[in-house]
């Protein structure tokens, strides 16, 4: 429990550093000098010294960095959970344990009340681009793999499919936006935008590094569902949406749609015979 708190000590100072707001860096600043004195009533008991986790501390960095403070934070409050649970147990022994236990609960109020990323105010935006992307691009891509049988050309139509639909859907969006009056319209189509570009990228690219046109298809609709799970579980552990069902939905729609594709590209590969 002491090395547990010197840890946190140090990711809230760090997280802090990096987060908009100066009312909210006193609030982690707070809560990181309260990690600090839990810290130092254990070493007090113990009579002794402990380094922190840095392999912890590095890693609760760099997913602030990849993910920003709401994600990274709601996983520590995941892990304060299991705090509490010790600390209520250590009290029967060490009654000191009953006002660390009141400071955790505190925290955790404080921190619910601090989360406002502004890349969370449009998610919606986000799952726009993505679930375009996946849907439509993944059903091309499945139509095109039986149709013409050829990687090279695959990848290219795909691209070209892509780029032009990830502009379109930016400026739909910005457009949208805009009828609504909303101020941040251009953020909100960029969002969308870049959200489908990269899911482009990552659906193409197996068909850019494979040659078998059926090997890049499996591969490619494996993606499709690591996306969604990676996206949503993001999403979920952020905004607390329920993850099963919001994942389920996405992959049956998408996987959907790219198998009615695959029969489609059958059907246009019989009725219209192509010699690439």
């Amino acid at each position: 429990m002491q090395k547990g708190e010197i840890t946190e000590y140090h990711i809230y100072q760090k997280i802090s550093k990096r987060i908009k707001g100066e009312d909210n860096q006193k609030i982690l600043m707070q809560i990181a000098e309260d990690e600090h004195r839990h810290y130092q009533i254990w070493a007090n008991l113990l009579h002794q010294e402990v380094k922190p986790n840095r392999l912890k501390i590095l890693f609760y960095t760099i997913v602030n960095f990849i993910l920003g403070y709401t994600f990274t934070l709601k996983i520590m409050e995941s892990g304060e959970e299991d705090a509490q649970d010790a600390y209520d147990e250590i009290s029967k022994y060490y009654p000191i344990a009953k006002e660390i236990l009141g400071d955790e609960d505190k925290h955790e109020v404080e921190l619910l009340n601090l989360l406002n990323e502004e890349r969370l105010n449009y998610v919606g935006s986000m799952v726009l681009g993505l679930n375009d992307a996946l849907v439509e691009l993944s059903g091309a891509l499945a139509g095109l793999t039986f149709a013409l049988q050829n990687t090279a050309i695959i990848s290219l139509t795909g691209l070209i499919t892509g780029i032009a639909a990830s502009l379109s859907m930016a400026a739909s969006e910005y457009l949208s936006a805009k009828a609504d009056n909303n101020p941040n319209a251009l953020k909100s189509s960029l969002y969308t935008g870049v959200a489908y570009v990269i899911t482009v990228a990552l659906l193409i690219l197996p068909y850019l590094l494979i040659s078998n046109p059926f090997v890049s298809l499996a591969i490619m609709l494996a993606t499709v569902v690591l996306i969604i799970f990676l996206f949503n579980y993001y999403i979920s552990v952020a905004k607390g949406y329920n993850f099963k069902k919001r994942f389920f939905q996405m992959a049956i729609i998408s996987l959907s749609v790219a198998g009615l594709s695959f029969l489609i590209g059958i059907l246009v590969n019989q009725l219209i015979p192509t010699n690439i």
